[in-house]
This record gives structure tokens, C-alpha cells and sequence, in this order.
């Protein structure tokens, strides 16, 4: 009997290693496939761009999108994401904004919000204000993009430790506002914003000056 258990024990210390072998075996493999996969893709995407190269007037793919949202979200800490706009929306607050809006947004987001300029296409695009993405970010959200920008988008920080904190709630006010813009809204953005010389001679030449 203590022989036969002996013999036991030894073939069951003599199983370990091969199962321990069996299992290593099989990560192995799974690390390979998986990385056979990284790989595979990496080679598809370089030919892609070396075929087609990258272009601000592609489309982004919905894997651009869910990262370039994924940034935004990260990019914003929880205390300004609850952060509520502490400036009265009055005529006066929302003509303010209009000035502003034309003299410095309008240039990248246009008159009306919509990301349509005579710059061409950004990469990436820029988003339309009036979007339903937009409206469902907070207040907060808004007024710490407008201050502190979002890296490898192309929005700068438009804000300063001297800046007026009043001034960028009331654009955030006016972002508000933009899906149901008035069309003397929209003129009076389109009337402020800043001329060249080109367009300065247009205007005094349409208004009858010589």
C-alpha cells in the first residue's frame, strides 16, 4: 500500500510541469495571435497612407471621433464640467457676445456657428456649434474650452490669469443661442466682423463712397 501511494504521488508531480507546459503553450499562442492581429493592422494602415496619405478633407473615421470625444471628456477636470454660468443673459449680454463672437471665433467657427469659413478645411474638422454634441455639453464644459483650448484639435486658450472671466461666459451665453440665431443676429455678427483692405474698398464702394 505505501508503494502503490508512492507511485501515486510521483505520477502526479510528473503531470505538473506538462500542464504548467500546456498553459504556457497556450498564452503563447494567444499573444501571438493577438499580436499577429496589432501588426496586421498596422500594415494595412501604413499602406493606407501611403497610398492615399492623410487629408484635412477626408472624413474622420468613427474611430477618429470616438478618440477626438474621448479627449475632450478627459481633457475637462469634474469641477469645471459643473461649473454654471454665473452671467445674467440680458440683450446687452448676448450684443456683447455677438462683438466677440465676430472678432474672434467667427474666423474658424463662422457667423453662424456652423465651422463653414472661407479658410478651408481644418483637420480636425471643426465641429458645428449648433450640433446636438455641442448643446449637450455643461456650461462648464464650454467656458473651459474657451479658456484653456483642447490639445491636437487646433482651438487655442483663448483665456488669461488678466482675462475677463465675464466676457467668455457671455459667449458661452451666445453658444447657447446659436442653433436658433435671428438673421439680424446673424447680419450684426457678419457686420463686426474684422475687414481687410480688400473687403473695406467692397463696402465703401457698394455704400456709394468715393
Amino acid at each position: 500500500g505505501a508503494h502503490e501511494g508512492h507511485r501515486r504521488r510521483q505520477a502526479e508531480w510528473a503531470r505538473v510541469p506538462h500542464e504548467v507546459t500546456l498553459r504556457l503553450e497556450r498564452s503563447f499562442a494567444i499573444v501571438g495571435v493577438v499580436a499577429s492581429v496589432v501588426l496586421l493592422g498596422g500594415a494595412i494602415a501604413t499602406w493606407v497612407v501611403v497610398r492615399h496619405g492623410f487629408s484635412a478633407r477626408d472624413e474622420p473615421s468613427a474611430l477618429e471621433s470616438v478618440a477626438a470625444r474621448a479627449l475632450r471628456r478627459w481633457s475637462i477636470p469634474e469641477a469645471a464640467h459643473s461649473a454654471t454660468n454665473p452671467v445674467a443673459v440680458t440683450d446687452d449680454t448676448l450684443a456683447a457676445a455677438r462683438a466677440h463672437w465676430a472678432d474672434h471665433c467667427a474666423s474658424c467657427h463662422g457667423s453662424e456657428g456652423a465651422g463653414v469659413t472661407q479658410m478651408g478645411r481644418m483637420y480636425p474638422i471643426v465641429p458645428d456649434m449648433r450640433a446636438s454634441a455641442t448643446q449637450a455639453l455643461s456650461d462648464g464644459d464650454l467656458f473651459y474650452i474657451i479658456e484653456n483650448g483642447l490639445r491636437l484639435t487646433g482651438m487655442p486658450a483663448w483665456g488669461s490669469p488678466s482675462s475677463d472671466k465675464a466676457d467668455t461666459w457671455k459667449l458661452v451665453a451666445l453658444i447657447r443661442r446659436l442653433p436658433t440665431l435671428s438673421a439680424d443676429e446673424i447680419h450684426d455678427i457678419e457686420r463686426l466682423r474684422p475687414k481687410s483692405a480688400e473687403d473695406k474698398s467692397e463696402d465703401d464702394f457698394l455704400n456709394g463712397a468715393h
